[in-house]
């Protein structure tokens, strides 16, 4: 098992959930209202008012199998929008309870 991390301009909100329900992902926990800086490019998001934009984040714990159609899904939804900001990060999960 794995688990993808995903952490996104809060813009990309309904997109997410849409890719979420595409690939049938029901369980994930969300952090709303989050701040920071991406690594790449892009500006801050501070959810002030310089940097008024914020972020959102989701993480869901699945099959190995169910990676590679999020990160397609990450990947499109990051090319139709540079400006914005998407990433996903993908952990392995040792056990699960």
């Amino acid at each position: 098992m794995k688990a993808v991390f995903i952490v996104y301009n809060q813009a990309h909100t309904e997109k997410v959930e849409y890719l979420f329900e595409k690939l049938k992902i029901k369980g994930f926990t969300r952090w709303t209202d989050l701040t920071g800086r991406g690594s790449v490019d892009g500006p801050p998001h501070m959810n002030t008012h310089t940097w008024p934009e914020q972020n959102m984040a989701r993480m869901a714990v699945m099959e190995d199998e169910s990676i590679d159609a999020v990160l397609v899904g990450v990947r499109r939804l990051d090319e139709e929008n540079k400006d914005v900001g998407i990433r996903a990060f993908v952990w392995n999960i040792e056990a699960a309870y």
